[in-house]
């Protein structure tokens, strides 16, 4: 199952990774419009990260190697949902950061992203 999860990752870490880093004006957009529903978009994101770090959390108990590494991006996750669902007001003034002007910090998120998948996969390659 742990290798499902990775893949799963994989996949998600790359297909947002590469949106962000070539469309990050989108994403900007994406998140304004969750910022002007208020705590209805906080919940929007919180639901967001809960499907994803649950998935993982429920199925990826990995605490060594290069799979910790998706194991606690799962639990961070987990958490950053509970802290949007509890606390909604924390989340919308980090959804207060996204502007227009800040569009390349999606790039760097993207890269971000794009590097975690790859970190996975070359695991995911070398232990087949």
């Amino acid at each position: 199952m742990e290798r499902a999860i990775q893949i799963f990752a994989v996949i998600n870490f790359g297909v947002i990774g590469l949106s962000h880093l070539v469309q990050p004006k989108p994403w900007v957009e994406f998140f304004l419009w969750l910022r002007e529903r208020g705590r209805a978009g906080v919940f929007a994101v919180g639901y967001m990260s809960l499907m994803f770090g649950s998935i993982v959390v429920a199925f990826h108990n990995v605490w060594q190697g290069i799979p910790l590494v998706l194991t606690l991006i799962g639990w961070a996750q987990v958490i950053k949902a509970l802290v949007y669902f509890v606390f909604p007001s924390f989340g919308l003034r980090r959804l207060e950061l996204v502007s227009p002007e800040r569009a390349a910090l999606f790039r760097i998120a993207g890269v971000v992203f794009i590097a975690l998948a790859g970190l996975l996969l070359f695991h995911l390659v070398g232990s087949a």
